[in-house]
């Protein structure tokens, strides 16, 4: 699949130019409504290519079906999923792509903001890319590549299976959601009309990677409530709730349970946030482990350290209050194994060697395999995301659209 035949990255230049960024505390479905601005226009181009029932909702999905064009029954319906949102955690207005195209390996200094360097010494995957097309943004913002880029090779599959009648393919389903960066991206999906059997998220990091399990994830909101008193007249009376929430956060392991003291299969105890006045602090935390039981000792684990803290304020208390979040979708995709099987096929038979690989983190598709959707996620090509530096291979995306077009076929074939 040569570039001169796709639509990948001029759809993806176009996408990433529109501002979607997510907002944690907004209340609304979506959290912005800026991110409907490329939800529509997501609609208008699957319109322009023939797909006449695509149609955007009030909480700011993209639904939409490209037909089957077998004469078999009993192919499985399939659906493709990526997030048109991005991350608060880095500006995404005023996006500038830029194409280094044939990159020569050497250090990118981004243009408007020379800080902000792109080394093969600090990104590893990029070793392998000299010669390819890097897209970066231009130093003030984020790429937008996360999960832009899972967009633009959805959308471009699509129109190449519509302009490639003879692969054939079942019934396949599309489907955008917002507000994926916050936590929030299958909370309004209506999977009885999406009428999908199996999904795949396209929305992983390197090329050839297959993502089938991800953490558990629960969060701990810890609210401590001291004894206040006037300053000047507090010996023996004072129980100061900062203090408290900070003896809390000092007593975590220093060299372990940390996400930046752990990899691979380790997990974590998280601090991410801390509000409040001397009299009641709130601690926010999220706990991270691949398996339930493993999460489940992290909280008692940190209720412990709560505890014993409190040992030393006999007149305060605290509220410790978990809150479930996503679950490791291994859990129900290896009752349908076939579903990562064929995704293995489909990227071996792209000419890249499969690399299965266990997410640290979470997807929309945790959320959905429990939902009743199995849906592990393949390679975006997405990298360093979240931050100014982030980046994605132009070939890497071609072999996402071929993959996705590949994975049609597999189905239609072995059903």
């Amino acid at each position: 699949m040569s570039l001169a035949s796709t639509t990948v990255l001029d759809r993806f230049l176009r996408y990433v130019q529109i501002d979607t960024q997510s907002d944690p505390n907004s209340t609304t479905q979506p959290s912005t409504e800026k991110q409907k601005d490329l939800s529509r226009l997501l609609v208008t181009e699957l319109f322009e290519m023939g797909v006449m029932n695509a149609h955007l909702d009030e909480h700011g999905y993209v639904y939409a079906t490209l037909p089957a064009n077998t004469n078999k029954l009993n192919v499985p319906v399939i659906c493709f999923c990526s997030h048109v949102d991005t991350s608060p955690d880095c500006s995404g207005k005023g996006v500038k792509p830029i194409v280094h195209t044939n990159w020569d390996g050497s250090d990118i200094v981004l243009p408007e903001d020379t800080s902000q360097v792109l080394s093969v010494s600090e990104h590893s995957d990029l070793q392998a890319k000299i010669g390819n097309d890097i897209v970066t943004a231009s130093g003030t913002t984020l790429l937008g590549a996360d999960n832009k880029a899972g967009v633009a090779e959805i959308m471009d599959a699509v129109y190449y299976l519509i302009n490639h009648s003879e692969i054939k393919h079942g019934t396949i389903k599309i489907l955008f959601t917002p507000d994926e960066e916050i936590g929030r991206g299958t909370a309004k999906v209506d999977l009885e009309k999406l009428g999908a059997d199996f999904g795949y998220t396209i929305d992983g990091e390197s090329l050839g990677t297959l993502e089938d399990e991800t953490f558990s994830a629960d969060g701990v909101k810890i609210t401590i409530y001291g004894v206040s008193t006037h300053p000047g007249f507090a010996k023996g009376k004072l129980e100061n709730a900062i203090k408290i929430a900070a003896d809390v956060v000092a007593a975590l392991p220093k060299d372990s349970l940390s996400p930046e003291t752990t990899e691979e299969m380790e997990g974590f105890i998280h601090p991410t946030s801390i509000e409040g006045i001397l009299e009641k602090v709130t601690l926010g935390f999220i706990i991270r482990d691949f398996s339930e039981s493993g999460l489940h000792k992290k909280e008692d684990y940190l209720r412990s350290i709560l505890n014993k803290v409190l040992e030393n304020h006999p007149n305060s208390r605290a509220d410790f209050e978990v809150i479930e979040q996503y679950r490791n979708m291994k859990e129900v995709l290896i009752q349908f194994p076939r579903v990562s099987e064929y995704a293995m096929e489909a990227i071996q038979r792209s000419g890249l060697t499969p690399l299965r690989r266990s997410i640290r983190g979470g997807t929309d598709g945790s959320r959905l395999s429990f939902m009743g959707l199995p849906c592990p996620n393949i390679f975006a090509g997405e990298h360093a995301f979240h931050s100014k530096l982030e980046w994605v291979s132009v070939q890497d995306m071609l072999k996402a659209v071929e993959v996705i077009v590949n994975l049609s076929q597999v189905w239609e074939e072995k059903s």
